[in-house]
């Protein structure tokens, strides 16, 4: 199966899957039920000081990139993240909800990489 990232802003282009969103801040004028989640996984998400110092900056990406696979590394709940993504994905395709306008540079992205990577 596959593991997909999705921005949550976006007509829902592929409802076949379990839907998690990585954010650590719901995101603005979306209802719960328009978002469809199954899980909102916002531990997972980079801490507060490194998302406001990435700032969504593309020249930032990079270093956003390795401080964040960092974050991850030591985070507490990755491990229970990567089980609950390991799980699903042997049933179904998982979808990694986001809310990022720069669908090329955001924590999704990296997030889908490092998974992808530890799996």
């Amino acid at each position: 199966m596959a593991l997909k990232i999705e921005r949550i802003y976006t007509k829902p282009a592929d409802m076949d899957g379990y839907r998690i969103l990585v954010d650590r801040l719901w995101p603005r004028g979306i209802s719960k039920e328009k978002a469809a989640l199954d899980e909102w996984f916002k531990t997972i998400a980079p801490t507060k000081e490194l998302r406001q110092w990435f700032g969504h900056d593309p020249a930032k990406y990079d270093e956003f990139k390795t401080r964040y696979r960092a974050e991850l590394d030591v985070n507490p709940d990755r491990d229970q993240f990567l089980a609950l993504v390991k799980a699903h994905l042997a049933d179904g395709n998982v979808i990694m909800l986001y809310g990022a306008k720069d669908e090329a540079h955001n924590q999704a992205v990296v997030l889908k990489a490092y998974i992808e990577q530890q799996l």
